[in-house]
């Protein structure tokens, strides 16, 4: 995904660093790594595009024409506009430079390889950027994360699960990063005693298994979905919307959301399930142009939403495409082309701070995109446990269950049940 990163000045701010999730089909492989901080990783940091996300053949994908994924304004659960706070005070990374730590290290899982590939590898990328600042600061404690690749499969993920949990140097987790990933495997990470802090995934019910090392840093679709139908609604006035889902964790979840957010404009008679991994939505699309609707809300991820819009276009829908976190990637443009223009794509993610957007440039030679800002403020927060002098995985689990503090995306605060205790959306467009 590289070669199709773009980064976008609004104000102080750069494109998104934001996305997400679950994908419950993509096949099983892949296995672990190592890495010091700012060390390339195998599918991640280094190739001109990530595994698995080659363009499709749909009609118009692969010109994007300058196209680009644009920060619009933050809404809150109502769907309201919000003004957005200035990260000026967010946590710094390499603390005072006197930490003094050994044999210490963090893990990261998520999709590395695989058609959503490019969503793991912006979390990673970002983790990168804070494990770099802070082991150029801290001589005395140098701190590596390893990155374990689930494709985000769940299936995959519980085979991926217990080598993370035997690594007995790890003392907490980046991830997993797909909610169907997440739902498999945090009750694994639960009994191990192993902090499980999400950069993207957003499944609601995740926070009510009653685990207790499992904590969101980012609002969730009961959050996401509600905000993005009133903003439908009530700002853009739309009076008949289709939502599509795909059978994913998180695509079911969300469209649930935003079908009830909806309320009477969601048109039941267009609604439509489609699988991961499909390619033709020529039944879908009948559905579609049939209904006439003024926008349709497609609950999955890029490399299924780009060849569904391509195909809508295709097929005579003039009407906007509406999607989530899991579409708001530049993949989804590159791979869409013209298709994508004026798409309205949510996020729970905010943009990425222009000086962020640098140093994630030079690191990793390719720019911020989804989750970005959230794996470096989630791996900061975690550092930052480990400067105050947290060994153990008990430690971290406490820290993070205690913290309050100012990140680059938001203010991070818990409550009991591993959800944050504020949480915004931001709207975004392909322009």
């Amino acid at each position: 995904m590289r070669g199709a990163l773009v980064v976008v000045a609004v104000a102080t701010l750069a494109l998104a660093a934001c996305g997400s999730k679950n994908n419950t089909d993509t096949t099983a492989g892949g296995g672990s790594g190592t890495t010091a901080a700012g060390s390339e990783t195998s599918g991640a940091g280094g190739e001109s595009s990530a595994p698995g996300t080659e363009s499709s053949a749909t009609s118009g994908t692969g010109d994007a024409g300058g196209l680009k994924i644009v920060p619009q304004l933050q809404i809150d659960k109502t769907g309201k506009e919000v003004p957005a706070a200035a990260a000026a005070d967010a946590a710094d990374p390499a603390g005072d430079g006197k930490a003094k730590c050994s044999g210490i290290s963090l893990a990261m899982a998520g999709a590395l390889t695989g058609p959503n590939a490019a969503l793991g590898i912006n979390i990673l990328n970002g983790a990168k950027v804070a494990l770099d600042k802070h082991n150029k600061a801290n001589a005395d404690c140098q701190v590596e994360m390893k990155p374990f690749d689930t494709e985000g499969d769940p299936q995959k993920a519980t085979q991926v699960a217990p080598q993370i949990v035997n690594e007995k140097s790890v003392i907490g987790l980046l991830g997993p990063a797909f909610s169907g990933e997440t739902k498999a495997t945090g009750g694994t990470f639960n009994q191990a005693g192993l902090l499980a802090l999400t950069a993207s995934a957003t499944n609601p019910d995740l926070a009510k298994n009653g685990w207790k090392t499992f904590f969101r840093g980012l609002a969730n679709d009961a959050t996401q979905g509600p905000a993005v139908a009133k903003y439908m609604a009530e700002t853009l006035k739309y009076k008949k919307v289709c939502v599509v889902q795909d059978n994913s964790d998180y695509g079911v979840g969300l469209a649930k959301e935003i079908t009830t957010g909806l309320g009477s404009v969601a048109d039941s008679s267009c609604a439509a399930k489609v699988k991961t991994g499909d390619k033709d939505f020529s039944a879908t699309v009948s559905l579609i142009t049939g209904a006439s609707p003024d926008a349709v809300f497609y609950s999955g991820y890029y490399a299924e939403a780009a060849p569904f819009v391509a195909q809508l276009r295709d097929g005579g829908f003039t009407g906007t495409f509406v999607s989530a976190d899991g579409t708001n990637d530049p993949q989804f443009v590159a791979q869409a082309g013209a298709a994508s223009k004026d798409a309205i794509l949510s996020c729970p993610c905010g943009p990425a701070p222009e000086a962020f957007a640098k140093e994630y440039q030079t690191l990793n030679n390719a720019e911020p995109g989804v989750y970005s800002v959230e794996g470096y403020d989630l791996t900061t927060i975690m550092l930052k446990a480990i400067d105050s002098g947290v060994k153990d995985r008990a430690g971290m689990i406490d820290f993070v269950k205690n913290y309050s503090g100012q990140g680059l995306a938001r203010e991070y605060k818990w409550d009991a049940t591993g959800e944050l205790a504020a949480a915004l959306i931001w709207i975004y467009k392909v322009q």
